[in-house]
């Protein structure tokens, strides 16, 4: 076991992580760095995001606009203020990416070529290809190279928080601090114990709470996990956006994604019988914002009894269409579909968390020292359903505002400053004979929240939820105290946390607002 000393210590390793590892670091060449991630450096929700970013780029858009579609989109449950911040600062984060060398796709003109998706009133999405997650990563992992302050530690599983519970003979009611965490080196197996004054949280989502997920396999919210168990406030986890148009293939997952933007390139959602269903449904139709589309397809399902409905996009310009969405075209054509003549089957996943771990425009957690950027945060941007495409422009901006706190109000806080810290205990554990119980649990939270906790929820539904959950919860939390750690049983017990908050909260909800909708509530509204 080591004691690691850091300036900062960062959890994640995608757009919101990076971020503030190449801002801190560049202005604070003297200042050490560490980002920890579980996965290889360039795995995370970042890499996987198709469509693009928004940002008022056109003369014709305007901040005012992009205000709106935000608000609409979240139900008017946003915070207005913090809307209008990162609405406003978009711009100057596209400046800064394409300074770092992101390279958007341009049009005929040479200009930035900005897409549309659903819920805009304008076209504002800059994007590469449809993969500009890929393409943001990619620059990103550029930057950092070139920063000899920063190490980059792939392969290391956080697996808790370092707060005043862990020192002697400290009240915890008195301050919550984090000073660091405790981490799983998977090569060695060894956990060290890695100490700093400025911890931040970027570790993505939690789709993977989810049997039909976008997410990718390590989307598991062990941030929020973690978070939760040090006493941070996590709110409004009940939101969870479904993405309306995963690629229907049952039993795979990360389900593949076929973006937002391939609707607002002009496709239709059609039934087996061929119907635009959407038509009925909203006046936006396909660019209608997800919660209702998602809505839409499930109920559409459940009255068809069908397993999926179809994205047509054979009426398009084809040779526009493979320009924009190879990588979506080349799937499909895998798959033995034909998008030229053929519909593409597909189905709502789970795709997104609006709530997490509270923060302020700082990015500062309830929690001292403990910051959070991207999905893992609840900033007040998103309100009840996230706006295509903000998803990335908040990490950025957000990482902007957490680099510019640390260099303006950390920068004097060293590793000297934290006090003794007791070494990670292994005494007493074993290593399991089998996982075989661990993969069952996991893949039983899956199937209860996907089955009770998912696009339409009910009180029942709900309490027979928790019920399941909390026979888990025991049972998980037994294996973890006698069993030698691995990542796999660290993240069951991080999704059987994050279940429970999603369907508490849940359960606390009393009005259809955004991605929550409860068959219970029609009833009290009416």
């Amino acid at each position: 076991m080591s004691i690691i000393n850091s300036d900062i210590l960062i959890l994640g390793s995608g757009v919101a992580g990076l971020s503030i590892a190449i801002k801190s670091a560049a202005a604070m060449p003297d200042k050490s760095i560490i980002v920890a991630t579980k996965a290889e450096e360039s795995e995370s929700n970042t890499k996987y995001a198709q469509g693009g970013i928004a940002a008022v780029w056109d003369k014709l858009d305007s901040f005012e606009d992009h205000v709106k579609d935000t608000l609409v989109a979240g139900d008017f449950m946003s915070d207005h203020e913090v809307v209008r911040m990162v609405v406003e600062e978009a711009p100057r984060c596209m400046e800064q990416l394409i300074e770092w060398g992101t390279d958007f796709d341009q049009n005929k003109e040479g200009e930035i070529d900005l897409g549309k998706e659903g819920g805009h009133s304008a076209n504002r999405i800059l994007h590469y290809k449809d993969i500009t997650g890929w393409e943001v990563e990619k620059t990103l992992l550029e930057q950092v190279e070139k920063l000899k302050n920063i190490q980059v530690l792939p392969f290391h599983f956080a697996i808790d928080l370092i707060t005043d519970h862990h020192i002697e003979g400290k009240d915890p009611k008195e301050a919550i601090s984090c000073y660091g965490a405790y981490i799983l080196d998977q090569k060695t197996n060894k956990i060290d114990t890695y100490l700093s004054n400025t911890v931040v949280l970027a570790t993505g989502g939690i789709g993977q709470v989810y049997a039909a997920t976008t997410n990718p396999v390590i989307a598991t919210g062990d941030g929020i996990a973690m978070a939760y168990r040090a006493k941070a406030k996590i709110s409004e986890m009940e939101f969870v956006q479904f993405h309306p148009t995963s690629l229907y293939q049952p039993g795979q997952s990360p389900s593949f994604l076929i973006s937002e933007a391939v609707r607002g390139f002009g496709a239709y959602l059609r039934n087996k019988a061929g119907d635009r269903f959407m038509l009925d449904i909203d006046e936006r139709a396909e660019l209608a914002p997800r919660d209702i589309v998602s809505r839409a397809i499930n109920s559409e399902l459940i009255f068809t009894g069908d397993p999926h409905v179809y994205l047509d996009c054979t009426h398009l310009d084809m040779p526009e269409f493979k320009k924009h969405f190879p990588n979506i075209f080349e799937k499909c054509q895998s798959l033995g579909i034909n998008p030229e003549t053929q519909w593409i089957p597909v189905v709502p996943a789970a795709h997104y968390l609006m709530g997490g771990i509270e923060v302020d425009k700082a990015g500062q957690s309830s929690v001292s020292n403990l910051f959070a950027c991207g999905e893992c945060s609840r900033t007040g941007l998103h309100g009840a359903n996230r706006l295509a495409s903000n998803s990335l422009l908040e990490a950025l901006v957000y990482g902007n505002n957490i680099a510019e706190e640390i260099i303006n109000n950390r920068s004097h806080l060293g590793p000297e400053l934290i006090p003794d810290i007791p070494e990670w205990n292994e005494e007493g554990t074993m290593v399991p004979r089998e996982n075989v119980l661990i993969s069952h649990n996991r893949k039983t939270i899956q199937n209860i929240m996907t089955d009770l906790v998912a696009i339409v929820r009910s009180n029942e539904r709900l309490e027979k939820a928790i019920d399941h959950l909390n026979y888990l919860y025991q049972d998980t939390e037994k294996a973890y105290e006698k069993s030698k750690l691995s990542p796999q049983i660290c993240e069951l017990r991080n999704l059987n946390a994050v279940a429970y908050l999603i369907v508490s909260q849940s359960m606390e909800r009393k009005e259809n607002k955004g991605a929550f909708f409860s068959l219970d509530n029609i009833e009290v509204e009416d």
